[in-house]
């Protein structure tokens, strides 16, 4: 009975055995063929791939000598990537985007990359959260690295300034102030909210994400042209890029290279460099001139690494006021910090040096297209402003701004200047006007013990003048308060 149990378990092994193996060889088989099937999936797919690039070389940019490039399987494998990385705007691979690729991970750009990786740390949080708040695809971030390596003090040749190189007059379109004081193309914050607002602009007129951004390079009219001369509807950028100047059409490659680079940093090897910049920040609302200077101390952090973090402001002065609030930021604050020090300073309104002036166009091309049509005019005796302003069929108006005339006598043998292409003629006659108006007033800081009575005798007005040109219905003063003062 003992012997049969034996036989009857180990026949009942031996048949578990064969199961087991049976299910394995099954298991195994099912896995081969899986791998398998994959592996054609995938050389069907690099096939595809390999076919459109050969392709694309052909009709992307326009080139006369393509036989010569050859895409191998390293090329499949960043457009795999690539399409990974790919959110709104289309990530394309070709030749072009091979070579800034190429030169992104060259050991001569290195230590630029790191440097850019290490900003980034500060600056792209920040676009990021004003890109998605207006409406505009958080990697167009990357762009900013293309226009000004993420140096707010950047400026090019012709005039292009701060993070995202604004030139005066879109500067002025998008509502960015630029005066003695401030230039907001400098404020990461104020300039990506204009940058976006452009971009969400660009890519409803065109409806192709590379097109806006080649815009933001060459303008919305030079795409416009290539966009005619392509003789397309709704062309991609790669069809209308031969119709586009060569820096555009090199626009484009270096942001999907600098995109992809910066995407996969660790990937390449590519680490981020600390910089001198806060990464743990607050924001303060300024009403009053108050002095960086002064902040820094109270914080007790350098006044250079708080000019980092505001790199608008040009006297070291947060110009804000009761009209318009200044943004200041500052390193995050200590539990343990005496902010009755930091309170001070920002209740210290400092003796401003000037009027708030509104700058003048800084775009070199303007400044030179200005200087080549600009006509003079030699004062004859017995010639008048209006003599002068009638032979050359401008206004007085406008010769005493070019002129920098105050009155309306001028000497015999004097050079004016009595034509300008770069002169906005209803812009000038209404500086003049609003310069006349100002030159007529005063300022004064209220300190502390001051009487509204003894201010108005020190600077020879009537009280009651005093308070009608102030809105005053009382006469309480604080410190700090700016008193308008009518010379006129």
């Amino acid at each position: 009975m003992i012997e049969s149990k034996k036989t009857l378990l180990t026949i009942g092994l031996a048949f578990t055995t064969c199961c087991l193996f049976a299910q394995e060889k099954s298991i195994e088989e099912m896995r081969n063929s899986t791998q398998a099937i994959m592996l054609a999936s995938i050389d069907r797919e690099n096939a595809s791939i390999l076919q459109q690039l050969d392709s694309i070389k052909f009709v992307n940019a326009g080139e006369k000598e393509v036989e010569g490039i050859l895409f191998d399987i390293e090329d499949v494998t960043v457009v795999r990537k690539l399409n990974s990385l790919e959110r709104e705007v289309p990530l394309d691979y070709n030749q072009h985007v091979r070579k800034y690729i190429d030169l992104y991970n060259s050991k001569n750009y290195a230590g630029h990359m790191s440097r850019m990786l290490g900003l980034a740390q500060y600056y792209f949080p920040l676009y990021e959260r004003i890109l998605a708040e207006v409406g505009v695809p958080k990697e167009i971030k990357y762009l900013s690295i293309i226009e000004s390596a993420l140096n707010p003090h950047d400026v090019s040749r012709v005039g292009a300034t701060g993070p995202w190189q604004f030139m005066y007059g879109t500067a002025k379109i998008y509502n960015l102030t630029m005066d003695n004081y401030v230039d907001e193309r400098k404020d990461p914050i104020a300039s990506s909210y204009a940058a976006a607002k452009y971009m969400k602009e660009a890519y409803a007129e065109f409806g192709d994400w590379l097109l806006a951004i080649a815009s933001y390079n060459c303008g919305k009219g030079g795409v416009k042209r290539a966009i005619l001369r392509s003789g397309k509807i709704q062309p991609s950028f790669w069809e209308v890029a031969p119709f586009l100047p060569k820096e555009t059409r090199n626009y484009i490659p270096a942001y999907i290279a600098m995109t992809y680079t910066l995407g996969y940093a660790q990937d390449h090897g590519i680490e981020a460099k600390d910089g001198d910049i806060a990464l743990n920040t607050q924001v303060l609302e300024i009403d009053k001139f108050i002095s960086i200077a002064e902040v820094a101390k109270a914080i007790n952090v350098s006044e250079e690494s708080l000019k980092v973090l505001n790199p608008a402001y040009k006297k070291g002065i947060v110009n804000g006021s009761d009209e318009i609030h200044r943004r200041l930021i500052i390193p995050a604050l200590a539990a343990d910090m005496n902010k009755d020090q930091l309170y001070l300073a920002l209740n210290t309104t400092v003796e401003t040096p000037s009027q708030v002036v509104a700058l003048a166009s800084d775009d070199v091309r303007v400044s030179n297209k200005r200087s080549a049509q600009t006509s003079t005019h030699r004062v004859r005796r017995g010639e008048t402003l209006a003599v002068i302003a009638k032979k050359y069929d401008v206004s007085v108006q406008n010769l005493k701004v070019w002129n920098n005339v105050k009155g309306s006598s001028v000497k015999t043998g004097a050079s004016l200047i009595v034509s300008s292409s770069g002169v906005n003629t209803r812009l000038a006659q209404k500086t003049s006007a609003e310069t006349q108006r100002k030159s007529n007033f005063a300022f004064y800081t209220v300190k502390k013990g001051d009487t509204l009575s003894e201010i108005a005798n020190n600077k020879g007005v009537s009280l009651s003048k005093l308070k009608a040109d102030n809105n005053l219905s009382h006469s309480r003063l604080k410190p700090g308060m700016k008193l308008k003062i009518n010379r006129g």
